[in-house]
């Protein structure tokens, strides 16, 4: 619950030519917060306990346009990355790795490339043996117009100095987010650009260059996937644009629930209480979006709180660390197409 007089603080760190900017949990609740947008609760039942926002920060701006975010913890630091381009998409975009020590200050730790390939979507893991994984896209453009595309995977044992990118999987592929389970990677690839029909295969792999074929998600429109395991060893799948499903070892079966939400860029994770949160974008019935935080379960998904965003945004990041939710996110509310943190508390 927004709980008015106490203040937290939006600021940039780090991003050239960007004020501070001092915001009140009064000024959201009354949604005129010098240009963040509005910040809003939905009441529904509690599981335990509501989000409260601490602080929204941005944390980079350098690039034209700076998109699609993840967020990790590795050796006691922080590491956030995202896409820097100049657009949404059509140009050649880059992957940009930042390093943080107290998720306040942050630097450029590295920086992959490939040469006329769009990367995008990146999406960070630890693998087994302790080496930071990045799965992201890449797509050949030409003339602005998309031809085609495959997954790369590159490695880092610092998070500063990256292998070049490698291809996996064949032309087409999209895997998106890898979870790691008792040595084991798991990832939904989205197959066919656009709606031909879209279609999702769950793949597995022990060292992130070699995938085996699971199973396909028999879910309309299948797209954008993250999966998580539960104690008990069940996988649960947050799907976009709107679906959840769950199975349990081998993971060859699936239960989807249809939500009555769309979203996009799905992110969740399970909190120590159990919980399952979950943060992507809303569409609204004025056209407008946002990126939000959800309650969720295996069959429900409930938006209760509403971070400062607008425009394209979403594809967060999601992070429980020091008994605090932190949410990376990218947003063009302030106008230019920026990196965000959130700090969220639960009472």
């Amino acid at each position: 619950m927004v709980r008015s007089e106490s203040s937290y603080p939006s600021r940039c760190h780090g991003a050239a030519g960007t004020a501070s900017t001092q915001i009140t949990r009064r000024d959201f609740a009354k949604g005129t917060a010098i240009g963040l947008g509005f910040l809003q609760t939905t009441p529904v039942a509690a599981l335990s306990s509501e989000p409260e926002p601490v602080s929204v920060e941005k944390i980079w701006d350098r690039a034209a346009y700076n998109s699609f975010t993840d967020l990790i913890r590795f050796r006691d630091r922080w590491y956030c990355t995202f896409r820097e381009g100049v657009s949404h998409a059509g140009d050649t975009g880059v992957v940009r790795v930042l390093v943080s020590d107290d998720a306040r200050e942050w630097q450029s730790a590295g920086l992959v490339t490939e040469r006329d390939i769009d990367l995008r979507d990146p999406k960070l893991s630890v693998t087994p043996e302790g080496r930071l994984m990045l799965v992201m896209g890449g797509i050949v453009n030409e003339n602005r117009q998309y031809l085609t595309r495959s997954p790369r995977v590159s490695f880092s044992s610092d998070g500063s100095a990256w292998s070049a990118p490698k291809k996996v999987l064949a032309e087409d592929h999209w895997l998106w987010r890898v979870t790691w389970h008792k040595g084991r990677g798991y990832c939904l690839s989205k197959l066919n650009e656009g709606r031909r029909p879209r279609r999702g295969f769950l793949y597995s792999t022990v060292d992130g260059m070699q995938w085996n074929h699971i199973t396909e998600f028999m879910a309309e429109g299948v797209s954008e996937t993250t999966l998580r395991f539960m104690p008990d060893d069940e996988m649960i799948a947050l799907v976009r644009p709107g679906w959840i499903g769950r199975s349990r070892p081998p993971y060859r079966k699936w239960d989807f629930h249809k939500m009555k939400h769309q979203i996009g860029g799905p992110n969740f994770v399970r909190l120590p209480d159990g919980s399952l949160w979950a943060s992507a974008r809303r569409y609204n019935d004025d056209g407008t979006r946002n990126t939000v935080l959800a309650r969720m379960t295996p069959e429900s998904y409930q938006p209760v709180l509403t971070l400062p965003s607008g425009g394209d945004t979403s594809y967060p990041g999601m992070v429980w660390h020091d008994d605090f939710l932190w949410v990376s996110y990218y947003s063009s509310h302030e106008a230019k197409t920026s990196i965000y943190l959130a700090k969220i508390r639960f009472r």
